[in-house]
Parts: structure tokens; sequence; C-alpha cells
């Protein structure tokens, strides 16, 4: 069966930090928390023998899939995928949610955390995200093991749009959680769990 393994990278801000909305122009560091999430997640999925794995372009994707895949028996190349590089919020790039709020308001904000509307200024070209998304589903129908994917929050949550999928709570990933989605024997895929930590 094929199946996809959606990871949200480990912690970037440490437990005293104020939380920002960081993009794919604010390129952090896994923190020492980060870093344990990261190993966490590769111990769990230890048993499972991917195919391939491919994470954003961006330090902290890269740090996570890496500690994930030294917990593999064998070596796997880890590949870099466009599609999992976090979206760019422009003017409000590396700014807090009420700096962000003061610019454009709640509702804007709301509509992209509910609904993935991107605010205005935002590059999110959700046209090409789709598309990325669905290549890779079709990759992982002929591959002969599940694909990791290692992302951020604001690429991942594009995942559940272009199959048409829900979750019973929120769309979001928590730093170093994963949800799997895989294909049924009509090859349409659905969500088996989403924002599960190890």
């Amino acid at each position: 069966m094929a199946s996809l393994y959606i990871v949200r990278h480990g912690n970037t801000f440490e437990a005293d930090e104020l939380p920002r909305r960081v993009g794919r122009r604010t390129d952090l560091p896994l923190t020492a928390t980060g870093r344990a999430q990261a190993i966490a997640l590769g111990k769990a999925f230890a048993s499972i023998r991917f195919a391939r794995a491919l994470c954003g372009a961006l330090l902290r994707t890269r740090q996570t899939a890496d500690l994930i895949l030294a917990h593999q028996p064998q070596a796997l190349p880890l590949e870099t995928a466009d599609v999992l590089t976090e979206i760019d919020h422009g003017p409000d790039e590396n700014c807090t949610d009420s700096a962000i709020i003061a610019r454009i308001g709640p509702e804007a904000l709301a509509a992209w955390d509910e609904a993935l509307v991107g605010p205005p200024d935002w590059l999110v070209d959700e046209p090409q995200r789709l598309a990325g998304w669905h290549a890779l589903a079709q990759a992982a129908l002929t591959a002969p093991g599940p694909l990791l994917l290692v992302t951020s929050n604001g690429a991942a949550r594009f995942a559940l749009k272009a199959f048409g999928q829900k979750t019973d709570k929120t769309s979001k990933l928590r730093t170093g959680a994963y949800g799997t989605l895989s294909a049924g024997p009509d090859t349409h895929y659905h969500v088996d769990t989403w924002d599960q930590r190890p």
C-alpha cells in the first residue's frame, strides 16, 4: 500500500522565546529540543523501511530528516523537493502573530489558519503546491515502501487539501509531529493519523 509519512521539523524557538511566523526566507536551525524531537521520530520510525526521503530546502527540515534517517538500517539519500519548503510570509516574515494581526486584521490570519486562504502579500502559490503533493502521491504508488517527507507546517497542510481530506482536529502539525496518508485500492489517499508525536 502506498503511503506518505509527512513530518514537521522540530522546534526552532527556545521555550522562553516568543514564536514568530518563519517561512522560506528565515533559515533557523533546530534547538536542542528540536533535535530531541527529531531523534524521537527517528526511533519511532526505525522499523519502517522508507523507499525515499525528501525534505524542503531549509536547514530545519534537513536537520530533522538527517536525524530521522540516522536510525534507518540502511543509508538513504536525502532528496530536496520545493513543494516541501515553507511558504513565504511576505512582509509578515519572522513576525509575531500580534504584529501580523495589527497589519492585516484577525479575520485574514484566521482565514489562513482555518482555510489556507493566503493573506495579502503572502506568497503561497496554491496551484503549484497542490500539484506538487499530487506528484509525490503518484510517485508513492510505484515505490517499494513509504515516502518520508519532512517539511514545515504551512507546506504540510496543503497535503490534506490536495486529497480532499480533513482531520477530527486542526490541520496544523505541531513541531516534531507527523501525519500519515495511505492510498486505498482506488489509489485515493486518506488520512491514517495526523499531528501525532512519538
